[in-house]
């Protein structure tokens, strides 16, 4: 059975971090927190879990924090959590057996990370994550926001997930700002900072500079793949804003020679069809989405709703707008499947029930 070290950044984290490590002290063999300024009482809670805990003095460097953290574990594999994650039971169990059952050989185990969730509470996005790596291997963080460990060697995907549960969001600025100091201090930002900031200016509304820092990264010859895909579905919103149609569309267009059709974006040129009114166009590329396979094993990001729910709630609405009553019925149906207590489901139901045969017909 190999052992395991547990590491963590942390700062001002009280609210959360006893939930964290209450779904994870039982199972791994080491705790080790690295506390990067906190002010109110976040180390006296992990000093109840440890006694392993190190002041470090922020930089703002992600990757520093967590190269140090990393250099004091003792154990075979390392796993790494932010404060506001927590290990759900299901997955706890898969973990203990994970821990038990590891071949000694692997190097890197991923894990999905669920980030995103619906009212009923089901995951709207997650993707892979470099969870748990041999600390023999000497990986490193790289990046001063949004980080990555550089990992080589046996990699295996597993279907355990770590659950993030954000509780309060008390630095809405911190990477946009972490970014522009490095743009400041240090020039040009890597290809994979381009592609990040580029997503810090979006969620920030200021589209104009996403527009330009995500077609940097997309004009670049370097970039993952999925990355630029991604990059393509927030570049087409950006243009969106801006009441740039062509753009859209043609961005949009050019995640098609990256890789096969993903089903976000057939939704996007779906529902660009529906606000001209072109339902036969809209319903072409809404059924193309849930004709797509779904990926199984990529590390980039998964908007599940597009792989299945929203499609199929757009094609109701598209046959519905043809008069097409039936085959409405039965893509609301479709719907259901996947989210059986949507609200919008649940009232075109209701809404349907109420017609006459003869309405339908």
């Amino acid at each position: 059975m190999i052992t395991i070290s547990l590491c963590m950044i942390v700062k001002n984290e009280e609210k959360v971090i006893t939930r964290c490590l209450e779904s994870i002290k039982d199972i791994v063999d080491e705790i080790i927190i690295v506390d990067t300024g906190s002010t109110d009482h976040t180390k006296a809670v992990v000093q109840r879990y440890t006694n392993k805990v190190f002041n470090f003095k922020w930089i703002d460097n992600f990757s520093i924090a967590r190269n140090y953290a990393y250099s004091k574990a003792t154990m075979d594999y390392i796993l790494w959590l932010d404060a506001d994650d927590v290990v759900l039971e299901t997955d706890r169990m898969m973990l203990r057996q994970l821990k038990q059952d590891l071949d000694p050989s692997i190097d890197v185990v991923m894990m999905k990370y669920n980030v995103g969730f619906d009212e009923q509470g089901h995951t709207t996005l997650s993707y892979f994550r470099e969870r748990l790596t041999k600390r023999a291997n000497n990986y490193q963080w790289h990046e001063p926001v949004h980080e990555y460990l550089a990992i080589d060697g046996k990699i295996i995907n597993s279907d355990i997930c770590i659950t993030h549960q954000k509780e309060y969001n008390s630095s809405p600025d911190r990477n946009l700002s972490i970014y522009e100091k490095v743009l400041s201090r240090e020039g040009p930002l890597s290809t994979r900072g381009h592609y990040y900031y580029a997503r810090e200016l979006y969620y920030h509304e200021r589209y104009d500079d996403a527009i330009i820092y995500f077609n940097r990264f997309l004009d670049s010859e370097t970039g993952w793949i999925e990355d630029k895909i991604c990059a393509c579905y927030h570049l087409s919103l950006c243009y969106q804003y801006k009441n740039q149609k062509e753009n859209m569309l043609q961005t949009l267009l050019r995640s098609f020679s990256y890789d096969e059709p993903r089903a976000e974006i057939c939704c996007l040129l779906g529902s660009t069809a529906m606000e001209d009114a072109n339902y036969h166009k809209a319903i072409l590329w809404h059924q193309l989405a849930t004709q797509v396979q779904k990926p199984q094993h990529t590390w980039g990001f998964m908007l599940h709703d597009y792989w299945g729910y929203i499609p199929n709630l757009q094609l109701c609405l598209c046959f519905y707008k043809l008069g097409k009553i039936k085959e409405a019925i039965y893509y609301n149906n479709k719907a259901a499947e996947y989210k059986p207590e949507d609200s919008a489901v649940v009232q075109n139901k209701r809404y349907f029930s109420s017609l006459t045969k003869r309405d339908i017909n």
